[in-house]
């Protein structure tokens, strides 16, 4: 098995052998450095949190496979290492678990494998190595969806070895109950709820479109036929995702994605042509820009329509643009969540149960949120669109509504954390 050397921080000879403050040492594994919006911000808010219960002297590492794109908004420290880790990261992984006290899984989703079964089962790996070594693992404020059935009979093995598990939908807890996993289980928010942008970050989308004026619509899209990612040892390198990890491609899919662009750009002319809107053809994953780019090319006013993609922004600048949306129609779950403290209007379009879900508790599922197969789901969105923008009102009094549960309850994840830490027998301020 290829491995090369994970070369990090932790292995640095002028590191001690145990923290000298009494904090744990911390190892946040997650889909960290993917240039993804949603989980760039909830790593920047989970390390916030994680400093402010077990005191600025815990120290923090952060495995990532594309440590480029991870320094673009993570910044090392004293306390806070990045460890680069190969695409093929059982051995780093077993390794990373050993030299760290507390294993924390902070990617979203986390037990599903609808992206890509490798995520789970690293995920699922650093649990399982953490119980061995007899250290603590948490997950964090992470999510359940659609899994295979032997994947499902893995998270019922190997989650039940967490200590806590928080989720962030009622749903997704129930999920896991149901599949078998014994662990503790509690229910909050996401810690998207509580990002916030930078103040200099305000208006950003009126500095770089100032054309568009004050008349922006958002389409956050999502490529469904190229999920999930599988491992080959080789294929065409449009494909590639990173090596050994390619895209899904069949003649059927490719068919599949054409139509999806065309569908969203019929959806984007009458946006322009019929309610007067600019439209932000908005990436949350620079995955997302192919389609993107081939929704604009489609339009018959690409002129009209921006990309805006998390190769470009970071967190807090796209937050700041999601914010100034009149509309959005997303098959992202962070577009949702980051877009919320505004009250954007707001239609899903969701191939997994995230979106799903959250629209559930939130009170607008049956109105606003549609399954990707839906049978004449464009001619249903459009219908939607459009008494939307005739009348925002009633649906931004439920998303206001709903943001402010979901806060209080993102706000929850600290008051587990410090319980947590105390019933481990660590120093906290």
């Amino acid at each position: 098995m290829l491995m090369g050397n994970a070369n990090n921080s932790n292995s640095d000879p002028g590191r001690s052998a145990k923290s000298s403050s009494g904090t744990p040492r911390v190892l946040l594994v997650g889909y960290n450095g993917a240039n993804n919006t949603g989980s760039e911000a909830r790593l920047l808010t989970i390390i916030e949190e994680f400093r402010y219960v077990l005191g600025s002297e815990v120290e923090i590492t952060v495995p990532t496979l594309n440590e480029g794109n991870l320094r673009r908004y993570l910044k090392e420290g004293p306390k806070l290492y990045i460890a680069p880790v190969p695409s093929l990261y059982f051995f780093a992984m077993k390794r990373l678990v050993k030299e760290n006290d507390l294993v924390v899984l902070v990617e979203g989703s986390c037990y599903m494998d609808t992206w890509a079964y490798y995520l789970l089962w690293a995920f699922l790996g650093a649990t399982k190595y953490a119980h061995a070594m007899g250290k603590p693992s948490l997950a964090y404020a992470v999510d359940s969806g659609e899994v295979s059935d032997a994947n499902r009979l893995r998270i019922a093995r190997e989650a039940s070895k967490t200590d806590l598990i928080i989720t962030r939908t009622c749903a997704a807890a129930e999920r896991l109950r149901t599949w078998g996993v014994t662990a503790p289980i509690e229910v909050t928010g996401d810690q998207a709820f509580v990002f916030e942008p930078h103040l200099e970050d305000e208006g950003l989308m009126r500095r770089v479109w100032p054309e568009a004026g004050s008349s922006v619509a958002g389409i956050a899209v999502v490529d469904f036929y190229i999920w999930p990612v599988v491992v080959r040892p080789w294929d065409r390198s449009r494909y590639l995702y990173k090596w050994p990890y390619y895209f899904s491609h069949s003649n059927e899919r490719s068919l599949a994605s054409e139509a999806l662009a065309g569908s969203l750009a019929a959806q984007a002319d009458r946006l322009t042509e019929q309610h007067g809107k600019h439209v932000a053809l908005i990436c949350m994953e620079n995955v997302d820009e192919p389609l993107a780019r081939e929704v604009r090319r489609r339009m018959k006013r690409p002129d009209l329509a921006r990309v805006f993609s998390s190769r470009e922004f970071n967190s807090s600048q796209m937050t700041s643009v999601l914010r100034n949306l009149d509309l959005l129609l997303t098959s992202r779950y962070h577009a949702s969540v980051l877009s919320m403290a505004a009250h954007v209007p707001q239609i899903a379009v969701g191939h997994d149960l995230r979106l799903e879900d959250l629209y559930g508790e939130i009170g607008i599922k049956e109105e606003y949120f549609f399954k990707h197969n839906t049978p004449n789901l464009w001619e249903k969105v459009r219908a939607r669109v459009d008494a939307l923008v005739e009348d925002p009102e009633p649906v931004k009094k439920l998303l206001k509504r709903g943001n402010e549960e979901q806060v209080k309850r993102a706000l929850r994840n600290r008051e587990l954390l410090l319980k947590f830490a105390r019933e481990h027998g660590w120093d906290v301020p």
